[in-house]
Parts: C-alpha cells; sequence; structure tokens
C-alpha cells in the first residue's frame, strides 16, 4: 500500500515541526530552571 508523496512529505514535515517545538519548550524550561538557581546567561 504505497501512500501518495505529498502524504508522506506532511507527515515529514508534522513530525520535524513538533520535534522543533519539543526542543524549543525543553530550552525554555532548562533557561527557567537555570534563572530560579540564580545564572544568568550573559
Amino acid at each position: 500500500m504505497q501512500q501518495p508523496v505529498w502524504k508522506r512529505l506532511m507527515w515529514l514535515v508534522i513530525i520535524w515541526g513538533g520535534s522543533v517545538l519539543a526542543l524549543a519548550a525543553v530550552g525554555m524550561v532548562f533557561r527557567v530552571l537555570m534563572t530560579a538557581a540564580g545564572f544568568k546567561s550573559h
């Protein structure tokens, strides 16, 4: 059962976007934790 190319590309974009959003969320959490611990980024 071969899926159309656009469907596979859409899944790729959705998964890529989800991973980017997850990484951004983890980065924000780490920044909040570092700020709460007293570390400064600059």
